[in-house]
């Protein structure tokens, strides 16, 4: 249960009770805010009602606040109300509510938080979709972390999400992998090749995919037409750089339901590119032009060139793109717009697409094909990714070259792991820089988030463990009805209290896209749980386990148990592990 979608409806209910309702506009009440107070001491509940209300209302902001808080104080889960500032009402509420969240809590166990959106909707998250020519870098690791996280998150809160990588298969960058390892071929037959050309992919990677040729060819492609021996090639790359590339995604533990391989697109003549141009055509979004010419100093050698446009200036693009070249073929963009086609065809509402912050022209030419081929029916949403730059105890990081001029993801994963990478590459929005520093994710100490996080998955067990001694089968123990009245200190009301925000995060989270709320409130949860274990080092009376008294161990079992359950549901939105112990 969201307390905030509760107490909305409950301080609405107040608006009418106590007659400022009648004259209100359609849609003002929607501007009423529920929301935790920026300062706890203010209360649990704060609400800016009073002040949306007042002008419609014909009265002062604070004259609005005491006649809501008079209807609000006769709520038996409201302890006390107080206006504040202009007249801002808020709400401290009973100790028995706060009881009842957290049984709330226990009853839903692992899913508590989940499934919080009123509309489901079939959710297409697109990440990572690097071309096909080599191993994971460092560049991708972002994107493919927020991604995956945001895609998950999405599922948690209750939609149905497909994780999607698009191979860029058809593109010239695939004909010169072709080249590369055809290269590679001849050096594993016993060539000696020399320098590799400028231009081609330099990297060792590609001594397997030689060498995988050289064993199923012999020496068959030297004598071979070349647009032969090149497609031959290509798919043989293609093929094994995927093989590479999901190895690399799942030591980072990616994993995604579809590969969409824009060569299907391609397929059949290309069937799906012009099926998508007829549509568009037929819509009015397709014409026969020239493009001005380039921004800036213009190429000595440019003339306009009739081609088949996309009016895309007419669905929110500042230029219109082009669908087919002078020469008759398609353009990549084509493409682009094909495939989203074909998702909106297999029923996705709404398409997410994670790209690095080099693309953030992109974003406007995409909007604008779902303006033209799904119009109010398919929302799109972008996100862009900024870099990572890594650093060992404050200084650049320099690795080994060994898979060409880049640092690789495994380079990466191996020296700190994958948890930590994930975490971290989730601690900041994802459209801030982001400084990766070595020593920093792998030190054990609060100032490392993913430790201490971590930590507290695991000292909840540890928890559980002690308590076996007392309690026996503290699961078997949990599912009965506990005595939770018994929990009367304030760092454990406040504890249940920061617990009860985890449906509204994950729903705002979902909501605006951003999956590094959950990382940030997963260390206040940890930091709030340590705090208050550590108050149980000070004061006896606080520990978790009371030999002499099995009912207040049993009901803080069910405290540690939801903090448990909140842990291990964030993380594996994350992506990381959620360990029972720690070594």
């Amino acid at each position: 249960m969201d307390i905030f979608h509760l107490f909305r409806g409950r301080i609405e209910a107040a608006v009418h009770a106590s007659g400022l309702g009648a004259s209100l506009a359609d849609g003002v009440i929607d501007r009423v805010t529920v929301e935790a107070p920026r300062d706890p001491s203010h209360g649990d509940i704060a609400t800016n009602a009073a002040l949306i209300l007042a002008k419609p209302a014909g009265l002062a902001p604070r004259d609005v606040a005491e006649k809501l808080a008079t209807a609000l104080k006769a709520d038996s889960d409201v302890e006390a109300v107080d206006v504040a500032g202009p007249g801002f009402v808020n709400l401290r509420l009973a100790r028995a509510f706060w009881h009842r969240q957290l049984a709330d809590m226990l009853a839903a166990g692992p899913q508590y938080g989940s499934g919080v959106v009123t509309r489901p909707r079939a959710i297409n998250v697109e990440y990572v979709s690097a071309n096909p020519t080599g191993p994971m870098h460092v560049g991708h690791c972002r994107g493919a972390v927020v991604g995956d996280a945001l895609a998950n998150l999405l599922a948690f809160a209750g939609h149905k999400v497909t994780k999607e990588y698009y191979i860029n298969d058809a593109g010239a960058q695939v004909d010169v992998l072709a080249q590369s390892a055809l290269l590679r071929y001849r050096e594993a037959l016993g060539e000696d090749i020399g320098e590799i050309p400028a231009g081609f992919y330099p990297g060792d990677y590609l001594k397997p995919v030689g060498a995988a040729l050289a064993h199923s060819y012999g020496e068959k492609l030297k004598t071979m037409h070349k647009d032969a021996s090149l497609a031959i090639a290509r798919k043989v790359a293609v093929d094994m750089m995927m093989e590479m590339i999901r190895g690399d995604l799942a030591a980072l533990n990616v994993r995604q339901d579809v590969f969409f391989s824009e060569r299907q697109l391609h397929a059949e003549d290309a069937r799906k590119i012009r099926d998508t141009i007829n549509d568009l055509t037929m819509k009015g979004h397709v014409y026969r032009g020239a493009l001005p010419p380039p921004k800036g100093e213009i190429p000595e050698d440019w003339e306009p060139r009739e081609q088949t446009l996309f009016r895309s200036t007419a669905v929110g693009d500042d230029m219109d793109r082009p669908l087919m070249k002078s020469d008759g073929s398609y353009t990549y963009f084509a493409s682009d717009v094909a495939y989203f086609k074909d998702k909106h065809d297999r029923g996705f509402e709404q398409m997410v697409f994670i790209l690095g912050a080099d693309h953030g022209g992109y974003v406007k030419r995409l909007e604008a094909v779902a303006r033209a081929i799904a119009g109010d029916a398919a929302q799109i949403d972008v996100l862009l990714c900024q870099l990572v730059k890594l650093y060992r105890n404050g200084e650049p990081v320099r690795m080994s070259k060994r898979a060409g001029e880049f640092v690789t993801l495994r380079d990466v994963v191996a020296e700190v792991g994958r948890d930590a990478v994930r975490f971290m590459m989730l601690y900041r929005k994802a459209e801030a820089p982001l400084d990766f520093d070595f020593a920093k994710v792998t030190e054990q100490s609060k100032d490392n988030p993913v430790f201490y996080v971590q930590y507290g998955a695991a000292r909840t067990h540890s928890v559980f463990r002690q308590a076996a001694e007392v309690l026996g089968d503290v699961d078997a123990r949990l599912g009965d009805a506990l005595p939770l009245d018994v929990l009367a200190h304030p760092s454990e009301i406040d504890l249940i209290r920061l617990l009860a925000q985890w449906p509204r995060i994950v729903e705002a989270a979902s909501r605006a896209m951003e999956p590094h709320r959950v990382a940030f409130y997963l260390y206040e949860v940890a930091s709030a749980f340590h705090a208050h274990w550590n108050k149980g080092n000070d004061d006896p009376a606080l520990r978790f386990i009371k030999h002499d008294d099995a009912n207040l161990t049993l009901a803080r079992m069910g405290l540690v148990k939801a903090v448990s359950n909140v842990l291990n549901a964030g993380l594996a939105i994350v992506g990381a592990e959620a360990p029972t112990e720690m070594r």
